[in-house]
C-alpha cells in the first residue's frame, strides 16, 4: 500500500487546513486510515483514524471539536479538517493505514505510513 499525503502548510493560530491522503496498491477488504503527528523532539502521537466504512472514528482528547477526518471511498482517500489551529499543533502530520479492524490509536498497530507532511501554525 502507498499513501500520499497532501495539504499541509503554514497558518496563523486559529485558522484551518484540509490535509488529504490518498491510498494506493494492495487492496482489504476492512481496513483503517489515520492520522498521527510528530513535532521536533517528540514522540509520534496519534490524531485520529477513521475505519473505511465510516462508521467507527476515533480521536486524541486534544483535537476533538476542533479536527475532523473523513473518507471518500471511491478515492480511496481520507481527510483530515483541521479548525481552530494553535501553535501546539505545529507538526509533521503522517498518514497510516491499518490493514484490518478495530480502530486503535497505537502507532505500532499501524502496517503502512506516508511520508509526511509539515504542518506550522504561528501565533
Amino acid at each position: 500500500v502507498q499513501l500520499q499525503a497532501s495539504g499541509g502548510g503554514l497558518v496563523q493560530a486559529g485558522g484551518s487546513l484540509r490535509l488529504s491522503c490518498a491510498a494506493s496498491g494492495r487492496t482489504f477488504s476492512s481496513y483503517v486510515m489515520g492520522w498521527f503527528r510528530q513535532a521536533p523532539g517528540k514522540e509520534r502521537e496519534f490524531v485520529a483514524a477513521i475505519s473505511w466504512s465510516g462508521d467507527r472514528i476515533s480521536y486524541a482528547d486534544s483535537v476533538k471539536g476542533r479536527f475532523t477526518i473523513s473518507r471518500d471511498s471511491a478515492k480511496n482517500t481520507v481527510y483530515l479538517q483541521m479548525n481552530s489551529l494553535e501553535p501546539e499543533d505545529t507538526a509533521v502530520y503522517y498518514c497510516a493505514f491499518r490493514a484490518h479492524l478495530p480502530v486503535t490509536m497505537r502507532v505500532d498497530d499501524y502496517d503502512y505510513w506516508g511520508q509526511g507532511t509539515q504542518v506550522t501554525v504561528s501565533s
